[in-house]
């Protein structure tokens, strides 16, 4: 089957090939009978634009990538979601790409979607010494941090007061009457979850609690690895009252050990979370948590991004924004029981 082209449009459509492509591209000034014309000939021959001789021309492609860590985590899911619909109100496509938090992923990602020319790179999962986003900003592409910041002052990004988050997390327990808490963290490298430890130790430094380091899991983002890990731990004579995970899928591990303890929470045990995807305000789960403006943080990210693809060129200031956190108190958390 022969490929069919500009020429064949306007024959059918009888129109001018300029006429066309001034359809195809969205112009404004073709009026409503002539482009319904043209639109029922591409229809009727079925054809679809070389997007490629196109992108060829403009330098663009008005196609994004999004690289996150881990697309099971509903908190980057649903931060997915947010950014595609807004990207498509705003005529972009969005290329996903999920690196199971490895680095070489990482970086194979990036190379990945250069190689389709995207216009444009948000970065969720970044480890704060990577020098991909360092090298693609100096490069003068268009490349956002969300969710992630790096040891690079330089790079652009959107993120969350994460230690004040946490100490926020931790007055709120302290204030129940809770002294034994526990952590739930993560990978250091990640700038991320190493400013929620720096506050969980903060807040412990604060309130006069000592630092208990089998209090603490520094693990992958497992949640199996975190499930035995709760499970042992509680096991001990000396269990902590509370637990305070790094993330709200790790604080969902928590509780489901705790329930196959027999513990009820929060009476046996208080459980707090940092995210607060969707789930975690449901009825049944009600889980108190650091909310994350996961929706704004989202479109902050995708709209600053367009912003720099569309001004490209120009000269611009790093965006550097750090978002209040805000403590969302539920129905996991109560005062400590006495263990005897």
């Amino acid at each position: 089957m022969m490929k069919v082209t500009v020429n064949d449009i306007a024959r059918v459509a009888k129109v001018s090939q300029s006429t066309v492509s001034r359809v195809l591209n969205n112009y404004p000034q073709v009026k409503q009978e002539t482009r319904k014309k043209v639109l029922e000939a591409i229809e009727e021959l079925k054809f679809s634009p070389d997007f490629v001789a196109r992108s060829m021309v403009t330098n663009k492609t008005n196609t994004l990538g999004l690289i996150v860590g881990d697309i099971s985590n509903p908190f980057f899911a649903e931060s997915a979601k947010i950014m595609i619909s807004r990207a498509q109100e705003m005529g972009y496509d969005v290329i996903i790409s999920n690196t199971n938090h490895i680095d070489s992923n990482m970086d194979h990602a990036v190379q990945t979607l250069l190689s389709k020319r995207v216009d444009g790179i948000i970065i969720s999962s970044a480890s704060r010494g990577s020098n991909k986003v360092k090298e693609l900003h100096d490069a003068g592409f268009a490349v956002i941090l969300h969710n992630s910041s790096v040891e690079d002052a330089s790079s652009n990004y959107v993120v969350l007061d994460n230690k004040k988050g946490a100490i926020m997390a931790m007055d709120h327990l302290v204030h129940l009457g809770h002294e034994k808490i526990a952590f739930i963290s993560g990978p250091s490298k990640y700038l991320n979850v190493y400013q929620r430890y720096a506050g969980y130790q903060e807040a412990l430094e604060k309130h006069g609690l000592p630092f208990r380091k089998t209090f603490v899991y520094e693990g992958e983002f497992s949640y199996d690895a975190v499930y035995w890990f709760v499970q042992r731990m509680l096991e001990e004579k000396e269990r902590p009252t509370a637990i305070f995970a790094t993330s709200d899928q790790m604080a969902l591990a928590v509780m489901d050990a705790a329930a196959g303890k027999g513990l009820k929470i929060p009476e046996d045990l208080s459980v707090v979370g940092f995210d607060d995807m969707t789930i975690s305000s449901n009825h049944y789960i009600g889980l108190t948590t650091i909310s994350q403006h996961k929706e704004k943080m989202a479109l902050l990210a995708l709209e600053h991004l367009i912003s720099m693809v569309e001004k490209k060129g120009e000269s611009a200031d790093s965006i550097h924004m750090t978002l209040e956190p805000e403590l969302m108190i539920r129905k996991t958390t109560g005062p400590p029981k006495k263990i005897t």
